[in-house]
C-alpha cells in the first residue's frame, strides 16, 4: 500500500524495527501500512500510474 508518513513511526516485528520517517511517501506492506494509519502517522494514498507521483486517496472508495 502507498502511505504518506505525517510524523515518525517505528513499525516492529519480531527481532526488528523499520523506522519511517515523517514526510516519506512509500509503498510499504499491508500490515505497516494499517499500523501507521491506525495509529494516525500515516494517510493512505492511490497507487500511482507509472511516471506519476502518489496521490492523496479518496476516503469515499
Amino acid at each position: 500500500m502507498w502511505v504518506r508518513f505525517l510524523a515518525d513511526y517505528d513499525f516492529r516485528l519480531p527481532g526488528s524495527t523499520i523506522a519511517y520517517k515523517s514526510g516519506m511517501t512509500l509503498n510499504v506492506t499491508r500490515a505497516a501500512a494499517e499500523a501507521a494509519v491506525a495509529a494516525g502517522k500515516a494517510v493512505r494514498l492511490k497507487t500511482p500510474r507509472k511516471g506519476e507521483k502518489p496521490e492523496a486517496a479518496d476516503e469515499k472508495t
